[in-house]
């Protein structure tokens, strides 16, 4: 296959200290997970499970809103597949506790 035929993604996962956005060339049909598996991220993030993380593009989730899941989700020419991390807090409980914050030291 030539050049030509290629598209080019980009795979990205983020930790509070380190970031990685690995630029890739695919056949087209090539799927997000394929992308995925293909840039070896995990060879920078050993400790990242790519089969059971969630991943989206450009801030939409795969497998939500109608968009197929990372392993059926066909990559178009300049997407961007992010990994996203498990959260660590439940964002409701986090809200709260800013809150409860702010108002004891206000009053």
């Amino acid at each position: 296959m030539a050049d030509f035929d290629l598209i080019t993604v980009e795979v990205a996962y983020a930790l509070p200290h380190k970031q990685k956005i690995i630029a890739l060339l695919v056949e087209p049909g090539t799927t997000a997970m394929d992308a995925v598996l293909r840039s070896k991220i995990t060879e920078h993030f050993p400790g990242l499970d790519v089969a059971t993380a969630k991943m989206g593009i450009f801030g939409q989730s795969l497998g939500t809103k109608g968009l197929d899941p990372a392993d059926k989700y066909i990559l178009h020419e300049g997407d961007r597949v992010e990994i996203y991390r498990p959260l660590t807090s439940d964002p409701k409980d986090a809200r709260r506790k800013r809150a409860e914050k702010s108002e004891s030291a206000e009053g």
